[in-house]
């Protein structure tokens, strides 16, 4: 397990994140946004990230402090991010996170809002799962994406999606070329509409998009055409849309990729509780299993 890579990963989902939030919501940017920015619909400062950092610190701390994951843990610490920074939450997630507060445990409450929305297709459990793939052997992470999407996420393609993601960056943080990973990851995943999007990848124009399929569809195209961690997530913010997300999970796949030193120093300067995050990027590789 490389420690360059594993903090790579996590770092760069809240670079990606950082990056792409003033981003989100906009059409395609006509000049490419290439060093932190502030505004967008949050009007955040420079380096400032948005939940998708939040969540996958919180899943951070349960791996870590859990020695594994537990969705009741992780469903504890979402609340309290969620209470902290509620104009950064989905819709689906919000909702599961109300009923979790009121006393419903999260397999219910992701169900309830599951059928009363007509879905939970969104890829809120995508951009957060990194650390799943960090700290699990490639054997094992599919299993732990799925429980990790699922304490929010009732939508099976929501968790296969998560787990995709998350198998390339075990892979990858584990010595596999970036090829092999993607090929590994294709050959674990049994969805058929997340297969047939994912293997012809250049066949379909990036979309970023709230759906979990089509955005890590998304994402995955952008790392696959990229030659270094700056030209991945330049091109996955500037797509606009979910560009927070699309940036996030581009910033996690080229950290384990390129390793943490490919980061940009004038992006890691502002990038807002840097010290900490790296902490707790460190704390993730000490628990990492080979």
């Amino acid at each position: 397990m490389n420690e360059m890579r594993a903090v790579g990963a996590f770092i760069g989902l809240a670079i990606g994140d950082a990056l792409g939030a003033p981003l989100e919501g906009l059409p395609p940017a006509p000049i490419a946004v290439t060093e932190m920015q502030g505004g967008g619909i949050h009007n955040t400062l420079p380096g400032r990230y948005t939940d998708d950092t939040l969540q996958a610190a919180a899943l951070a701390e349960t791996l870590v402090r859990c020695g594994g994951f537990d969705p009741d843990d992780f469903a504890r610490r979402l609340v309290l991010v969620y209470r902290a920074h509620p104009e950064f939450f989905g819709p689906t997630s919000r909702a599961v996170l109300d009923l979790i507060e009121s006393g419903l445990v999260p397999s219910v409450a992701a169900r309830m809002v599951h059928e009363a929305q007509g879905g939970s297709r969104s890829n809120g459990s995508v951009m957060r799962g990194v650390p799943v793939g960090i700290v699990y052997p490639r054997e094992e992470v599919r299993e732990v994406s799925l429980a990790a999407s699922r304490v929010t996420h009732f939508d099976p393609v929501a968790g296969e999606a998560s787990a995709f993601v998350n198998r390339m960056v075990s892979g990858i943080c584990r010595g596999e070329e970036m090829d092999a990973a993607f090929r590994q990851a294709l050959a674990a995943c049994p969805d058929p509409e997340l297969r047939g999007l994912l293997e012809d990848y250049r066949a379909y124009p990036p979309e970023p998009s709230l759906d979990a399929a089509l955005c890590t569809h998304c994402a995955v195209r952008v790392f696959m055409e990229a030659s270094s961690f700056r030209e991945a997530v330049v091109a996955a913010v500037n797509l606009g849309g979910d560009a927070d997300t699309v940036g996030a999970i581009v910033g996690g796949l080229a950290g384990a990729r390129f390793g943490f030193q490919a980061i940009p120093a004038s992006w890691l300067e502002v990038l807002c509780d840097r010290e900490e995050l790296l902490d707790l990027a460190r704390r993730l590789w000490s628990v990492s299993r080979p």
